[in-house]
């Protein structure tokens, strides 16, 4: 297999971009054979991500997917690595480390500072790249821009929480990346959906797309929405898509980012974009 792009991108028609940064599977084999037997089955993918949204796509969308492994580089990281839950148990830049705690590499055989940024020049930069290209696309066409972040989790992590997830976890990084009457109305969806749960700026607040990318102020409101993989898919190896498990959630999802075109369309300024 030759080495794939670091993104396959769709440009859509409507004021929305979806990104899956954690949908890839693509281990360089020079690095898979660093890795555990357990690394090399790439465990904390958000699986099936386009798939789970192609109705998106249909919608009008622009949908912007990751191919590397998380493993490679986390894409809704910092390019520093920073924590973006400070006293919090997280995964860095380049993890070293699953969601089971558990070594992604053998003998310790970890990225240096020159690998890191490397991979980070090679993966993270063309993705945020194009990521910022369309939502200024985006802006300056409709006024406006909508960024939805779609990630997946297992439903029960107690590295990361208690218990088991709620379903639907919205994330605003406190109110600060999207309009709250924006955000309201997707709670109040996903809230009102039969058989799930949700919840607005829990243990997930959005990662760092979210929080950099979403400016209110400048017309660019962006949603991070964490969802249970149980929702839609099995949750252990082999990680099977469930048709008819996802075909209970997805009017569901549908319904929020029908929401979001419409918030869009409310919110299309009547004066020029300016910079």
């Amino acid at each position: 297999m030759s080495q794939p792009a670091p993104f396959v991108f769709h440009q859509g028609t409507q004021p929305l971009l979806v990104s899956m940064p954690h949908a890839g599977t693509y281990v360089p084999p020079a690095l898979a054979v660093r890795f555990t037997e357990e690394a090399r089955q790439v465990p904390d993918t958000d699986w099936h991500m386009e798939r789970l949204y192609a109705f998106a796509k249909d919608m009008g969308a622009s949908i912007l997917a990751a191919t590397h492994s998380r493993y490679v580089v986390d894409l809704n990281r910092p390019p520093d690595g920073a924590s973006l839950y400070p006293g919090q148990n997280v995964t860095g830049l380049c993890p070293v480390d699953t969601f089971d705690d558990t070594p992604i590499y053998t003998r310790g055989d970890v990225p240096d500072g020159a690998e890191i940024a490397a991979r980070r020049d090679a993966v993270w930069a063309p993705y945020h790249a194009q990521l910022r290209a369309e939502l200024d696309r985006i802006r300056a066409q409709h006024g406006v821009a909508v960024l939805w972040d779609a990630h997946s989790i297992r439903s029960v992590l107690p590295r990361f929480f208690e218990g088991k997830l709620p379903d639907l976890n919205l994330g605003t990084a406190d109110g600060a990346s999207c309009s709250p009457a924006l955000a309201q109305e997707l709670l109040a969806i996903a809230r009102s959906a039969p058989g799930y749960t949700g919840v607005l700026n829990g243990r997930f607040k959005g990662g760092h797309i979210t929080r950099h990318y979403g400016q209110p102020e400048r017309d660019i409101h962006a949603v991070q929405l964490e969802m249970t993989q149980c929702s839609y898919m099995q949750e252990a190896l082999p990680f099977s898509y469930l048709p008819e498990v996802a075909a209970g959630v997805q009017p569901h999802l549908e319904r929020m980012l029908k929401a979001v075109l419409a918030f869009a369309a409310r919110e299309k300024p009547a004066r020029p974009v300016a910079g």
